[in-house]
């Protein structure tokens, strides 16, 4: 059913929700990434939250995925949208998100396969970033985003830290400049002190403000 906008009324923020831990029950950063969204929930009023879960799968790059990347777009045959339909879904989603909130479970001392999966379908050319001749340009500016990070022994930003710095990068790159990395890092060391410490950061922050400008 479509909602309806009631006129005058104030338009829903709108908050795209990533998740890549393997687990469901019992997973840390399922469990802090709805804090969040509840949170900016409460301080912003009306949202709409879009959730994708790549733990359930993300296709890779394989060659035809490469060759319809690389077609124009209005030279690409009905094949090859259909291996961009994923990828263009996923861009979508980032598009429209005023807010993006992602679940980050370091393994082995990077990101999950899946999440390093999602972010080679919405890295796109053209789309999501180009090139000029002062260098890359992301074209997804003017977003706020919440790094929701959980890691066995590796602190955030530590030297063998490969997830955190890598996805700023990423994030960065494709113009999402404005990020806050909410760490409930170190579990196996400090046992549940850690989702304690990111609880109380999540309720520290002023989702208010940020939402704010996120939705301006």
């Amino acid at each position: 059913m479509k909602a309806l906008q009631v006129e005058g009324a104030t338009p829903a923020l709108r908050i795209l929700r990533v998740d890549a831990s393997g687990r469901v029950a019992g997973s840390s950063t399922r469990q802090l990434t709805a804090q969040v969204v509840d949170a900016i929930a409460a301080a912003a009023g009306p949202v709409s939250v879009t959730r994708r879960d790549v733990s359930r799968g993300v296709r890779l790059v394989d060659e035809a995925w490469i060759d319809a990347y690389f077609t124009p777009d209005g030279e690409r045959s009905d094949a090859q949208r259909s291996e961009l339909s994923q990828s263009d879904a996923m861009i979508g989603e980032l598009q429209a998100a005023d807010v993006v909130v992602i679940g980050v479970p370091v393994y082995n001392f990077g990101v999950p396969a899946a999440l390093k999966a999602w972010v080679d379908m919405v890295a796109r050319s053209g789309v999501t970033f180009r090139y000029t001749e002062n260098g890359p340009v992301g074209l997804l500016e003017g977003k706020k985003v919440y790094l929701v990070v959980a890691s066995g022994g590796v602190g955030i930003d530590d030297p063998i830290d490969f997830a955190t710095p890598w996805l700023r990068h990423v994030l960065g790159f494709l113009g999402m400049t404005e990020v806050e990395v909410i760490g409930a890092d170190r579990q196996n060391i400090v046992g549940e002190t850690a989702v304690d410490n990111a609880r109380s950061q999540v309720a520290s922050l002023d989702f208010s403000r940020v939402t704010r400008r996120a939705a301006a």
